[in-house]
């Protein structure tokens, strides 16, 4: 990270899902480059913690899936730093990798209700503030789940949809002054993958790079797309993923090991 770049001294940014993993990052991202940071996040006491790790950072209580929390969270974002600038939609959620015939409306409703409503509702509530700061940006966390099939039902149907959603919102707020984009990020090595190092080592094998994700690789993406380095960029996706989509290395590599074969039987 580059703490010389102080691309948002004087911004305030809110950040859902901000206590851990991407979110953490994010925050400390933003913070070293000089803006305020309020981590809006279901788990207060984490968020707390996190926020007094970090210089420049402040925490709420925030359910994405109730409106009157996320409408308290923007105004305490408005109030605390006087301006609203960023909004970074994080926060998500997961149900287990279930088949359709196991999943249940509620799993179902649930990761599209925090996921994807979660994210509207946020940007509903943010809009006006982005749009009078005359520099507001949108950054919305999706998957590399919303182009390409890495299971999970809900999760993924909910990622897509907010892959849509950026668009939309990117074609209402342009005209306000406001970009939105969206990352869409690989395997990132976070809290979920804690005590499965064997699997992430045999992920990390069908990534081009050779690794999975850190999350500060996301927070710097995050960071760009929010700043004036990309003030001509709006309602796009931009992968973070090691080229796992563009490059399909488990194809490539079965392909060399067949001729191989083939060469030493020859």
């Amino acid at each position: 990270m580059n703490t010389a770049l102080k691309r948002f001294e004087g911004y305030g940014v809110l950040i859902t899902g901000g206590a851990r993993g991407i979110g953490e990052a994010t925050v400390r991202r933003f913070a070293s480059e000089g803006a305020r940071v309020l981590i809006a996040d279901l788990d207060e006491e984490a968020a707390r913690q996190t926020a007094e790790r970090i210089p420049g950072a402040e925490y709420q209580r925030c359910d994405v899936g109730d409106r009157a929390q996320v409408e308290a969270a923007v105004a305490s974002a408005v109030e605390r730093f006087g301006t609203l600038d960023v909004l970074v939609n994080n926060a998500f959620a997961a149900s287990h990798d279930l088949g359709v015939d196991r999943l249940s409306d509620e799993d179902w409703n649930r990761d599209l209700d925090i996921t994807l409503t979660g994210a509207f509702r946020c940007a509903r509530a943010a809009l006006p503030s982005l749009a009078a700061s005359g520099r507001g940006a949108i950054v919305n966390i999706g998957s590399i789940n919303a182009e390409q099939s890495f299971g999970g039902h809900a999760y993924s149907a909910a990622k897509a949809g907010l892959a849509s959603l950026t668009r939309t919102l990117a074609g209402e707020a342009g005209p306000q002054g406001v970009r939105v984009n969206q990352i869409n990020p690989g395997t990132i090595r976070t809290r979920n993958w804690e005590g499965r190092e064997k699997v992430i080592a045999a992920l990390a094998d069908i990534y081009p790079l050779g690794r999975v994700g850190e999350p500060e690789d996301v927070a710097s993406a995050v960071a760009f797309l929010a700043s004036r380095d990309a003030s001509w960029i709006t309602g796009t996706t931009l992968r973070v993923d090691g080229g796992v989509l563009a490059v399909n290395t488990t194809f490539n590599r079965a392909i060399l090991e067949a001729e191989a074969e083939a060469a030493e039987v020859g």
